[in-house]
């Protein structure tokens, strides 16, 4: 899971991914990380932790890193949150990303390159509407993956 900062977006969308796939016994593994530095260790927004943790997931103990090229190796898909993010992570590996670069909201919304919204500068009800949208992008990820692949 890919967004900028690694504080907002990408906790929500790894904590959602790793609580639904515990509940379906799936064998995956799911990381988080951000195209910049910025937050380097930091823990999640506490508002991302809040959004999480009112929907029972704790993120409360994930810290915010930024994607390296071995990341693109290592992991058979690079979900990003934006277009933006899409272009970095592509920018990074475009050989190793070229097959596993995904666009999150794609799986819910079919080639409609819909960004996540960026909630860090508003208010706590972006958070809980970024939530909503991830924990049914999720849902559908998870779908076309045991589909797909």
């Amino acid at each position: 899971m890919v967004c900028l900062g690694n504080i907002c977006r990408s906790p929500l969308a790894e904590g959602i991914a790793r609580h639904k796939i515990k509940l379906r016994d799936l064998p995956w593994t799911v990381d988080s990380v951000g195209t910049s530095g910025w937050h380097q260790g930091e823990g999640p927004d506490k508002r991302s932790v809040k959004a999480a943790k009112d929907n029972h997931i704790d993120i409360s103990n994930l810290r915010a890193r930024q994607i390296q090229l071995d990341d693109l190796r290592i992991f058979d898909a690079l979900i990003t949150m934006d277009a933006q993010n899409y272009q970095d992570v592509k920018r990074l590996g475009p050989d190793l990303a070229s097959d596993k670069l995904f666009m999150m909201t794609n799986f819910l919304y079919p080639n409609q390159n819909k960004p996540v919204p960026d909630p860090y500068y508003g208010d706590m009800d972006g958070f809980y509407e970024v939530f909503d949208l991830l924990d049914a992008s999720v849902d559908a990820m998870i779908d076309y993956f045991l589909e797909e692949h």
